[in-house]
């Protein structure tokens, strides 16, 4: 029997669902677009927080050691990569950590550079807290994304760049980083003074053969870098709002200790804790087979676009479960909005959102949801080109 269940979150106060008008302007759209998954969560979660929630006392929460046993194992199982407890730190997203860590070891008006396309809230850290927005566009072959190590370098060096915040693996691309990728970045950051953030919040979220490697096992990064990650992606968890900061380096602890003590936020929710380390230590088999309909709906997506609409390119999805899409043969870059929108009534995320004008054919395609509404969406835009 499977432990995968579909559930229709419509009327449920779900974003995704029931909260479109505020990047759509409307309503009722089928919608594949911000990255959480349609599937109900691991038996272990629900179990773990009914039991919780059935003693009926909400106080203050002591977080016990399990929890963070319950991340370390899975590190050490899944990753080759040995966390110590002390290392870690909380936050209640990944995006509020890369905020955070922006405004602790930048200062307005430093540059910060993001390799583009990339996911949209990279460029509203940037922006939002008056850091100059640096972009190095990845090379794109055929669909396939490849970095522009000269050039990344180059803009560094012309915009004294204090800042990198990494994708890994990278959304909306789809890559799953090598290790001579990472560490070829990480040197060239290191040679000009640049501070690391490595977002690898889709660290799990790996297919056909790709191994994501953590970005401090690259090698000796550890007094430049901060990795943030969570439960989120790889168990559906995002409303429980638990992310998890890594930093090996004490100098860095500190500054990150201090930075949270000013605004009081040092740990998270009991909901938050338990569900992720119920989900750590038996979640793995569930996760196991979500993979597996994931990659079975990106084969899908691509296979018939290779029939029907041959000329679209859909890159390879190496991580992640989000699928990116180059319309441009089919649809001009200014028709995008009106056509997946009015003509074939999807909710997808548009191109431009992810580095501006010139991804404007691009559409990214959330997979983490049934087959039904991937071949429903498959259809509309094959009917409509």
């Amino acid at each position: 029997m499977s432990l995968i269940k579909y559930v229709d979150r419509r009327n449920t106060n779900c974003s995704k669902w029931d909260g479109q008008s505020g990047m759509f302007g409307e309503e009722g759209l089928l919608p594949l677009w911000v990255a959480d998954m349609d599937f109900q969560a691991p038996s272990c979660v629900t179990e773990a927080l009914n039991a919780y929630v059935s003693q009926g006392v909400f106080g203050y929460y002591k977080i016990p050691d399990s929890y963070y046993q319950s991340f370390i194992n899975w590190e050490r199982q899944y990753h080759s990569y040995d966390v110590q407890k002390e290392w870690l730190r909380f936050s209640p997203g990944v995006v509020s950590a890369f905020n955070w860590i922006t405004q602790f070891m930048t200062k307005p008006e430093d540059a910060v550079i993001v390799l583009t396309p990339v996911y949209y809230p990279f460029l509203d850290a940037v922006k939002n807290n008056h850091r100059r927005l640096i972009t190095s566009d990845l090379i794109n072959t055929s669909g396939i994304y490849t970095i522009d190590f000269e050039d990344f370098e180059q803009k560094i060096v012309e915009n004294h760049v204090s800042l990198f915040i990494l994708c890994s693996p990278h959304n909306p691309a789809g890559r799953v980083w090598t290790r001579g990728e990472l560490e070829r970045l990480f040197d060239i950051c290191r040679k000009h003074h640049v501070f690391v953030i490595s977002d690898e919040i889709h660290q799990d979220l790996t297919f056909a053969g790709h191994t994501h490697i953590p970005s401090f096992t690259a090698g000796s990064y550890d007094d430049m870098m901060i990795t943030v990650t969570a439960p989120s992606k790889t168990f559906n968890l995002a409303g429980c709002q638990n992310s998890i900061i890594i930093i090996p380096d004490e100098t860095l602890r500190r500054k990150w200790d201090e930075y949270v003590t000013c605004l009081r936020v040092s740990d998270g929710n009991a909901f938050g804790y338990i569900a992720a380390e119920a989900a750590y230590s038996d979640g793995r088999e569930w996760f196991e087979e979500v993979k597996k309909i994931i990659y079975e709906n990106y084969l899908y997506v691509k296979d018939t676009f290779a029939s029907e609409l041959p000329d679209i390119v859909v890159s390879p999805l190496e991580g992640t479960y989000l699928c990116w899409i180059d319309m441009k043969a089919y649809i001009k870059p200014e028709d995008m909005k009106d056509f997946i929108q009015k003509r074939c009534r999807l909710a997808l995320d548009y191109g431009d959102w992810f580095g501006g004008e010139r991804f404007s054919s691009f559409v990214r395609m959330n997979l983490a949801t049934s087959k039904e509404n991937v071949e429903k969406a498959v259809t509309a835009i094959t009917g409509q080109c």
